[in-house]
């Protein structure tokens, strides 16, 4: 495996505090908070490091492969890049920075309905191999449209995204102008101007970043009050279980339900057969009184292991952690925040430098451990990370 990266951050965490450097403060408080006192964001970290692995060393052991297959595609590594709303506010041209970086690596790539690039140019920086995370339209005719334009451009994976029916109460994005609508006050502008790499490039791209999927949907010249009451009006974050059955009616390729966090909704999402569900607490921004992803896990498989593919997404920020979540079960994993802080940190070369760290850290936990193939880390798990308690009648 090569490995030429910018010595100067070679983790996840040099990446962080170098993009807190370059991102004016409302972007960067975008992409790390949580809700209300951000516990469960920590939460996220903190038990996914309290797993342990086990080393076997005296093993007839050669060698480690990373490549996983999901869904019928083989992936060069386990793991792969999350969908993250408003991506180019955070730093210019991030999704299409990222979306480069999957195809470069071989990783799948999530675009999101609220981001800043289109299905079509995520289509083609992707050779059409994406995955597409969907918040519900209400109206039919834009849903359906949607979902059309994904599949047509050569999204064969939908995520429907289960953990939003109503946004975080997230106090510094109250306070940076960054709720619905959104606002943006002096002091924004003038953090913006300490960040002349952010300026400059923002203005390369043409300005304040669009939800570029939408454009399409969107009334012409509106201000930030009509955008607000757009996204409003635009979109219901309540899933159900006709919605789902809707959009299987439509949808020919494979479904992901994501957000999951109850063994109960596990055992709907069996019910309606769907292809796969990535356990999530959306990143910590939705319920701080909730559990982790990680203690939501172990319930969930109980269900759902051996029946459809479970992934996880949510508290892991480097290679070890990658490692105890597969060792704890999960098919795949999916990451947001670390890719952001690689272009919020390096630009055009951060996704990459994340990659190369990602992989190269995960490879030498399997190496260390003697584990020859992903599917085997279980085998060298010794203490699981906490765990929600679940009526037994709802385990079974």
């Amino acid at each position: 495996m090569s490995f030429n990266i910018n010595v100067k951050y070679p983790s996840v965490e040099h990446l962080r505090l170098r993009a807190k450097q370059r991102m004016p403060r409302f972007a960067y408080d975008y992409l790390t908070e949580g809700c209300n006192e951000d516990i469960n964001l920590h939460k996220n970290i903190s038990d996914i490091r309290q797993i342990e692995v086990l080393s076997k060393y005296l093993t007839d052991y050669r060698e480690s492969s990373i490549k996983k297959e999901l869904f019928g595609e083989t992936y060069d590594a386990p793991f792969g890049i999350s969908a993250v709303g408003l991506q180019g506010l955070m730093w210019p041209n991030s999704p299409q920075i990222l979306a480069a970086t999957a195809r470069e690596h071989n990783v799948p790539f999530m675009l999101s309905t609220v981001t800043t690039m289109s299905i079509e140019e995520c289509a083609e920086l992707t050779n059409g191999k994406f995955w597409f995370q969907l918040y519900y339209p209400k109206n039919e005719e834009f849903r359906k449209d949607i979902l059309k334009r994904a599949w047509d451009n050569g999204c064969r994976v939908l995520c429907l995204l289960s953990d939003v029916p109503t946004f975080g109460y997230r106090p510094k994005d109250i306070y940076n102008g960054l709720g619905m609508p959104p606002a943006m006050y002096v002091r924004n502008i003038l953090n913006a101007c300490t960040k002349p790499a952010w300026g400059i490039e923002t203005l390369q791209q043409g300005g304040m970043p669009r939800f570029k999927s939408l454009e399409k949907y969107m009334p012409e010249k509106m201000d930030l009050q009509q955008l607000g009451m757009f996204m409003d009006d635009f979109f219901d974050g309540k899933l159900t279980v006709d919605r789902i059955k809707g959009i299987q009616d439509i949808w020919p390729g494979k479904i992901v339900i994501k957000g999951l966090s109850s063994p109960e909704d596990a055992v709907t999402a069996l019910e309606l057969g769907v292809d796969g569900v990535i356990v999530s607490n959306h990143g910590g921004r939705q319920l701080d009184a909730g559990p982790s992803s990680i203690a939501t896990l172990k319930p969930i498989l109980d269900i759902l292991k051996g029946k459809m593919t479970v992934m996880m997404d949510g508290g892991m920020r480097n290679g070890p952690d990658i490692a105890n979540v597969l060792a704890s079960g999960a098919d795949f994993v999916f990451l947001g925040r670390p890719w952001m802080y690689g272009v919020g940190a390096l630009g055009a070369k951060g996704g990459d430098q994340v990659a190369q760290i990602l992989k190269r850290e995960f490879l030498q936990v399997m190496q260390q451990l003697n584990c020859d193939k992903v599917e085997n880390l279980t085998d060298f798990l010794i203490k699981e990370a906490p765990s929600i308690k679940v009526a037994s009648k709802i385990a079974k």
